[in-house]
């Protein structure tokens, strides 16, 4: 999977400890910014998101990626670009990480950690609480801090900046990075200085999400076949108790229209579910409903819908409903889910 870098940073001048110069702002929208090398390794789906909204706000750019395709698009926007992951740490005092599953974070950050220049590392990836403590002691023991700091909303409020950020770490660095988080996300939840305390709460977040998006498909399929109209349904449910982000945001605007656009798919949700349940495990917190979900997602995958987005997995309902939400409640459902 591909992974890139930025460079750049809009801190707040009180927190700086390195030195910045000013430069004029690129977007309609942005105030006077100070400029100060800064590493994003991860420009997939969200991570290109990040890169260009930290172009517009004026900040400068070096980015990598092992796929020379998005190391053209990132030059294209801007961007420079750096030969490699060590390359990014030799010149950027902030590196900060966008990748897809933890593995890939953990050796990502031990070539990071031998970097010249790095200081504070933000791994704005879904990492989960037991991967973040080992890549907090192998940075600390280079004299490097870690916020971990995960992000939720997905690819469309990665554009527009609105994300929920969830960063937890010392609160030294903290402070120096939360004006860069604050270009990326527009609520910021600081949550202690274990930097694994964000990746705990983004697993939470997560696995909620899945546990109401099955729960959501099954009843609004259900609706369908009982004679509801979707948009109806859709009204009440959001009018009433039985809302969820699923509910709000994720239906209407992927399944509703039948158009599944891509926005974080069926594999990767069920490895944050995984790792939720697994934690749970390890401290001895009984999950009997969420189980559920992950079970559910893992189905999706074995039908051949990892890669395909997760709200995909009520067609696997429909299939078995014979209906299709969305479209008149008497039309049978496509086949192949």
């Amino acid at each position: 999977m591909p992974y890139g870098i930025s460079s750049i940073c809009r801190p707040r001048p009180p927190f700086l400890t390195w030195t910045p110069y000013p430069r004029e702002p690129r977007g309609p929208e942005s105030e006077a910014v100070f400029i100060m090398k800064i590493g994003l390794i991860g420009t997939g789906n969200i991570g290109m998101h990040f890169a260009t909204r930290l172009l517009d706000a004026g900040h400068d750019l070096l980015a990598y990626d092992r796929d020379a395709g998005i190391q053209e698009r990132l030059k294209e926007k801007g961007a420079t670009v750096a030969a490699g992951v060590r390359d990014v740490a030799d010149q950027a005092e902030i590196v900060m990480l966008c990748l897809p599953v933890p593995g890939i974070v953990a050796d990502v950050a031990a070539d990071v950690a031998q970097g010249r220049a790095v200081k504070i590392v933000v791994d704005l990836s879904t990492t989960g609480p037991s991967v973040t403590q080992q890549v907090e002691r192998l940075l600390r023991e280079r004299g490097i801090d870690l916020v971990g700091a995960p992000v939720s909303g997905g690819t469309v409020a990665a554009q527009k900046g609105t994300l929920a950020i969830m960063p937890a770490g010392p609160e030294s660095a903290f402070r120096k990075v939360e004006p860069l988080l604050q270009v990326l996300g527009k609520k910021i939840f600081y949550l202690g200085a274990d930097p694994s305390l964000g990746q705990t709460m983004k697993i939470i977040n997560n696995t909620l999400y899945a546990t109401s998006l099955v729960a959501s498909s099954e009843a609004l399929v259900y609706g369908v076949k009982a004679g509801l109209d979707p948009e109806k349904m859709l009204d009440v449910i959001n009018a009433s108790s039985g809302r969820s982000f699923a509910t709000l945001e994720r239906i209407p605007q992927c399944v509703l229209d039948r158009s599944f656009p891509m926005r974080f798919t069926t594999a990767l949700l069920h490895k944050d579910v995984k790792m939720c349940l697994d934690e749970a495990e390890k401290l001895g917190v009984p999950m009997q409903v969420n189980p559920a979900a992950r079970q559910f997602l893992a189905f999706s995958i074995s039908q051949g819908n990892g890669e395909q987005d997760n709200a995909c997995v009520i067609r696997h309902i429909e299939q078995w409903a014979g209906v299709e939400f969305g479209r008149a409640a008497t039309e049978p459902a496509v086949s192949g889910a």
